[in-house]
């Protein structure tokens, strides 16, 4: 992208853009990223680094070369079964090395991977098949995945049902006790042809190949979370997805290929765990610690046992972590940076987590049609500024528009929309053409996230543009109260919405969650706000909550507190 294009984002046309020079020393924002298709990243690994490890799951650990041969397999197994340019196939499985080999081996044989999210409800499932057109789906031998596929079988174009298991991944003691103690999950599957087990995929495989993946086709149809609204699919091509992690990659530029094993603990069917958890470790010949889910003694016996390096997260994982009682018994020593995304993170959470564990915790801004990642704080270079979620990555351009006319870039420290250009930008919405024109404008992605850059080309993440509530005409940005409430030394949690209001058109309500043996009343909290935000932005009504509702990710579900409590 030529520098003059951003105008108002560069000085005279030519000149650097104002954050490379806040970059870590000798990377440029022009750098070479490379190319080729995202199952590049598996097959250049494997052959700089055959030996070393790929996948440890649960003490199983599988090597480059191990994992390449395997994902070879698959996708000669895949293009048996007919998969090939414009065939989807839906990954509904949770972390383990079957979604790890099976990612690679459809974008191997040519294929499309439809990313589901394992706590999907089967409405929700067969809707994406539907809208999706996938011909198959992966899955596991448990009820609870396989219960839903098979409606979606019935009820969708879905044509087949490849069944994997996580036993075969254990070992032959392992995978007995897991068997024996998951029996009663475990799900009845019919003897038929719309039925296939991986395993047997794998052993009649056959040979053959297809041609390589060009940098336009789509790699993946990713659902966005449906926090408001029904989700969509982003079209992610090869090149978005490749470029992403590269750029990843290179902006630890004191992480070290072959060496870094990255805690991988988040959905890696949701975009930030697939490219900055799966596709960045492998970017790197790193080792990928998997763990099937976040249950608190097995993530830190994780990171103990494979010296865990690299640890991305969002906010509520480090905020139980780092409010562990027992988290001292834990050898943390080998974490050299951790990453926050997927939501704001709050400054308290930061610093505790980094008293506790000694490890520093940065945090990154990105949204599924990105990739996800735009931009980054590096932690191991020690660029970091309080509150901000970091630098664009290379390639990056980000801008900040008015709120008033959606096109003019405004100048550093004014508040506005944030809109990227870069090669992780996605072309749109799956079969969506209005909904991807209202994001796609003058080539660049308009996020509808709110935020600031500052003179060093830090950007601040203010919030999301539909959730701004307009007081009289004032804007009250949700995030700023949640931010001042969380200074109360009662307050664990909190979360702000707007609620119609005959007067003042709309009013924020807080929701607050507090922490074990503490009590306030309102009318304090009230009080302790007064005296940080103008009137406006004050609750008038404030509820306390035992826990606030949140999705997969963590993400506080602003939609169902604002439909109120369930009954």
């Amino acid at each position: 992208m030529p520098r003059a294009e951003a105008e108002g984002v560069t000085g005279r046309a030519g000149r650097p853009y104002r954050w490379e020079r806040s970059y870590p020393p000798g990377l440029a924002w022009d750098c070479d990223l490379g190319s080729g298709p995202v199952y590049a990243l598996l097959d250049s690994a494997a052959a700089r680094y055959p030996g070393n490890p790929c996948v440890d799951f649960l003490g199983r650990s599988t090597t480059y070369a191990e994992a390449a041969a395997m994902v070879d397999r698959i996708a000669a197994g895949f293009r048996r079964l007919g998969v090939r340019r414009g065939v989807r196939v839906a990954l509904f499985l949770p972390n383990s090395p079957q979604l790890v080999f099976t990612f690679f081996a459809i974008l191997k044989a040519g294929g499309t991977v439809v990313n589901c999210n394992p706590l999907t409800g089967a409405a929700e499932l067969v809707r994406q098949m539907a809208d999706s057109g996938a011909e198959m789906i992966v899955t596991l031998d448990l009820a609870p995945l396989y219960d839903k596929a098979a409606r979606a079988l019935a009820a969708t174009q879905l044509r087949r049902v490849v069944i994997a298991s996580i036993a075969d991944e254990l070992g032959l003691l392992k995978g007995s006790l897991f068997r024996l103690g998951h029996w009663r999950d475990r799900a009845d599957i019919p003897d038929d042809e719309r039925h296939i087990w991986l395993r047997d995929l794998i052993e009649a495989a056959g040979s053959g190949s297809s041609e390589p993946a060009r940098p336009d086709e789509i790699a993946v149809l990713q659902y966005t979370g449906g926090t408001t609204g029904v989700p969509k699919a982003v079209m992610l091509s090869h090149g978005n997805l490749s470029a992403n992690a590269r750029q990843v990659s290179r902006w630890f530029t004191k992480a070290e290929p072959g060496a870094e094993r990255v805690l991988a603990v988040l959905p890696l069917t949701h975009a930030f765990g697939m490219t900055a958890v799966m596709n960045f470790a492998v970017a790197l010949g790193g080792e990928i610690v998997l763990l099937p889910r976040f249950e608190m003694s097995e993530t830190l016996a994780a990171i103990e046992r494979r010296r865990v390096s690299i640890m991305l997260g969002v906010p509520s994982l480090f905020h139980a972590i780092a409010s562990y009682p027992k988290v001292s018994r834990y050898d943390l020593s080998s974490l050299k940076a951790a990453i926050s995304g997927g939501d704001a993170l709050p400054l308290p959470v930061q610093a505790r987590f980094e008293a506790v564990t000694g490890c520093p915790l940065g945090e990154g801004y990105g949204l599924s049609e990105a990739g996800p990642v735009v931009t980054c704080s590096n932690p191991l270079e020690g660029l970091t500024r309080p509150g901000s979620c970091g630098l664009p990555l290379p390639g990056t351009v980000v801008q900040i528009v008015s709120l008033d006319d959606g096109t003019s870039v405004l100048p550093p420290n004014e508040r506005g929309e944030i809109c990227v250009k870069g090669p992780q930008v996605t072309t749109g919405y799956w079969k969506s053409p209005d909904e991807t024109a209202a994001i796609i404008r003058d080539g660049q992605l308009h996020t509808g996230d709110v935020g600031w850059m500052d003179d060093d080309g830090f950007l601040y993440f203010t919030d999301r543009l539909k959730e701004v509530i307009v007081v009289h005409g004032y804007k009250v940005y949700p995030r700023m109260v949640e931010d001042a409430l969380r200074t109360h030394p009662a307050v664990a949690e909190a979360a702000v919405v707007g609620i119609p209001d005959e007067v003042r058109g709309q009013s924020p309500k807080g929701f607050v969650v507090l922490k074990p043996d503490a009590a306030v009343t309102v009318a304090a909290l009230q009080a302790h706000l007064a005296d940080m935000l103008a009137p406006a932005s004050v609750p008038r009504e404030i509820e306390f909550r035992p826990n606030l509702p949140k999705s997969a990710m963590g993400k506080v579900l602003k939609s169902a507190l604002e439909a109120g409590p369930v009954q």
